[in-house]
């Protein structure tokens, strides 16, 4: 299969990302906010949903990860919500990538990171840029995840 690079320019590009990370797992040390460049980054282990889905009914259904890398540019500020930046292998789970647009006609807004256990990271962003890139690396898992259809989370934005 070929390596998944993706870029995100707006709040549907975005969505598609949020799609191919759902259950990605990443640990607290694998985060950086680079506050002069303006950029956060994370290296992650995505589970490949479309390959799972469409083996899924054969005898023996194909389940994999892949290192990937994922990027946002013109980054303005980062809150934590439910993370432990002390805890470098604190394990979290994706479960989306959301976009919130501010009111007024500019492209800025907040990009939030939501994460199994009510974590999650809000980036403020002048707009949205972002990369998501696959690494190389790829192996097999014996099983995919699995939780409820439907996950709540707060309304209100995560903090330090």
């Amino acid at each position: 299969m070929q390596e998944l690079k993706l870029i995100a320019l707006d709040a549907e590009d975005l969505a598609v990302l949020s799609v191919h990370l759902q259950d990605a797992v990443l640990k607290v040390d694998d985060i950086a906010y680079l506050t002069a460049e303006k950029r956060f980054a994370a290296l992650l282990n995505r589970f490949n949903w479309p390959e799972a889905l469409s083996t899924e009914n054969a005898s023996k259904p194909s389940y994999t990860r892949h290192r990937c890398a994922l990027r946002f540019e013109r980054v303005t500020s980062a809150r934590l919500r439910g993370i432990d930046l002390q805890n470098k292998d604190q394990v979290l789970s994706v479960l989306a990538i959301q976009f919130d647009a501010r009111s007024d006609d500019t492209p800025s807004g907040a990009i939030t990171l939501l994460f199994a256990g009510n974590a999650a990271i809000r980036l403020e962003v002048d707009y949205i840029e972002a990369e998501l890139r696959d690494l190389g690396g790829a192996w097999s898992t014996n099983s995919r995840p699995h939780h409820p259809d439907s996950h709540s989370t707060e309304d209100e934005p995560p903090t330090i």
